[in-house]
């Protein structure tokens, strides 16, 4: 049987003589739980006696009645820490508590024999469900974006690093402009979000005016919801580039995710909007763009950028970055957070798609392939999100949005597969129906998925060595314009596909509807065997029902 390791008290004076019959409360590494059902606060020390008792004393915490210490004879000061770190990650992803606890100390470090503790967490965590102390599963948990984007991350060095660099620049200067550079996956989001509470958690920054700018409607208020379940954050703070023109106030800091998402007058949908919010201002409405508008409206301008994600016509040209970026603080993530495959990852699926003869790589733990199937590849993706969950089929926008007038037709027909788009603009990743529907890049974007399936439409075919763009097949009306060349337009195309092949956290598959641009992929990812998956379905359920 396993030992148990999660011992309750009441949160009262009367508690301390308790303590004092197990020698480990005197002079052991220890974790602790404070909580009231509704609000968490989670340490570790080295006297739980002591500490516990400074706790009592302590305002903020009187407001719990149950005290949980964790304990094990294997805890050592490394473990405990690390631990600590790593169940405020998870009880925050849980949603039952609000945590009094700031961010600041979260880190990611490395120590003997981390991955026995690593599995004696497991057994932590089941155990606090077994009391009811926290509700969901780490699976759950996991593929949770109350999880994902939690501010609770113990970060990457780099990130760490950057993190304080930008601390100090505002705490030090008057105003300011810094651009973070990240492929994708290398955790701007987690760093835009950790950045607004570290910087709220800090006396010498707690009273600044601070908001985080998403441009995509749909993370914005996936991001909404994560802002209201956190102590200390508000919703109020999540912005999109219109909130910020038509807020009274000046901003201390704006934090701008997916930056390079910001529009110029270019293509749009709603050019009056535009045009009201940048005359609000005092600019030209044809000779500015929203980066102008966070610029005018913030002291401390922070820009999480990554160029090759700049997917529309629409988004401010990657030159005005350059020409900022001259007189800015700038800076690089380079670790690689969200696919298993690691650093060279995206590397390399950028190198085959833009054709550069990269050297053939094979990622273990990674699953990547190729189909010249669509249906095989639609049965594998419905398998494993029945295994995993949280696995999505998306495609490029090849295929005319019909369903969102009429919910009973299908959108995009290959071989014998009948598909729908997305039903939903919002959150469609979280949706109901999500796993029986195909994404696009407007509702992908930003996210992560365990297992993403990857159509790759007939907008790009490639002929004679060369990618040729065909506009009649490209439907996103909003994503080309007749100023640009067909090789612009090929850049664009293929910045989608880039940032739709680097969403998936343990594989990406890939269905080409050209020939022989499949052909050209197989060089570079394997093909699909039928044997990969063992007991998939004999068909795969219609998308779309």
């Amino acid at each position: 049987m396993t030992a148990n390791r999660v011992f309750s008290y009441n949160f009262a004076p009367a508690t301390l003589q308790a303590l004092k019959a197990d020698k480990r409360n005197r002079n052991w590494p220890i974790i602790y739980i404070l909580e009231n059902r509704t609000h968490a606060y989670i340490g570790e020390t080295n006297s739980a006696i002591r500490r516990i008792a400074t706790h009592l004393k302590d305002e903020k915490r009187k407001r719990f009645d149950k005290l949980y210490l964790i304990k094990d004879e294997k805890f050592n000061k490394s473990a405990t820490l690390d631990l600590e770190s790593t169940l405020i990650e998870y009880i925050s992803g849980d949603g039952t508590y609000t945590l009094q606890n700031s961010n600041r100390g979260l880190r990611n470090h490395n120590y003997f024999d981390r991955e026995y503790y690593e599995a004696l967490f497991r057994e932590i965590w089941d155990e606090l469900r077994a009391n009811n102390i926290v509700r969901q599963s780490i699976r759950d948990i996991k593929n949770s974006d109350l999880f994902k984007y939690s501010p609770y991350k113990a970060l990457t060095d780099d990130q760490t690093e950057i993190v304080e660099k930008l601390e100090a620049i505002i705490q030090t200067r008057a105003e300011s402009r810094s651009i973070v550079r990240g492929e994708p996956g290398s955790g701007k989001t987690i760093l835009a979000i950790y950045l607004v509470k570290y910087l709220l958690s800090d006396a010498s920054t707690a009273d600044l005016k601070i908001g985080i700018v998403l441009p995509q409607t749909s993370l914005r208020e996936t991001v909404r919801q994560i802002f209201q379940n956190v102590d200390g954050l508000k919703r109020s703070m999540v912005l999109g580039p219109n909130d910020v023109v038509h807020d009274t106030q000046q901003f201390d800091v704006l934090i701008v995710d997916e930056a390079h998402r910001l529009t110029q007058r270019r293509n749009l949908a709603n050019y009056s909007t535009f045009d009201k919010a940048a005359v609000k201002l005092g600019l030209d409405p044809n000779a500015s763009d929203q980066l102008d508008w966070i610029l005018q409206k913030s002291a401390h301008t922070i820009l999480l950028y990554d160029g090759n994600q700049s997917v529309k016509p629409s988004d401010v040209a990657p030159s005005r970055f350059k020409t900022l970026e001259k007189h800015a603080n700038s800076f690089v993530l380079e670790s690689q957070m969200r696919v298993l495959a690691g650093d060279r990852y995206t590397g390399y699926i950028d190198a085959i798609l833009r054709r550069q003869s990269p050297e053939i790589c094979r990622f273990d733990g990674y699953d990547l392939r190729l189909y010249s199937r669509l249906e095989n590849m639609i049965t594998d993706i419905q398998h494993l999100n029945e295994q995993h969950g949280l696995c999505r089929l998306v495609a490029g926008f090849a295929w005319e949005w019909k369903s969102r007038k009429n919910p009973e037709v299908f959108d995009i027909e290959i071989e014998n597969c009948r598909l729908r788009w997305n039903a939903t603009t919002k959150n469609w990743i979280n949706s109901p129906n999500a796993h029986k529907e195909v994404g696009c890049i407007h509702t992908v974007q930003g996210y992560d998925m365990n297992y993403t399936a990857v159509i790759i439409g007939p907008e790009i075919t490639l002929e004679g060595g060369n990618l040729m763009y065909h506009p009649e097949r490209y439907k996103d009306r909003y994503g080309k314009h007749s100023s640009l060349t067909p090789n612009e337009m090929v850049e664009y195309i293929l910045n989608i596909y880039k940032t739709l092949m680097t969403r998936g956290i343990r594989g990406t598959f890939v269905y080409a509807c050209d020939p022989a641009l499949y052909a050209y992929l197989a060089e570079y990812i394997p093909a699909y065997e039928p044997a990969m998956i063992e007991e998939v379905a004999e068909s795969p359920p219609e998308y779309g029902m």
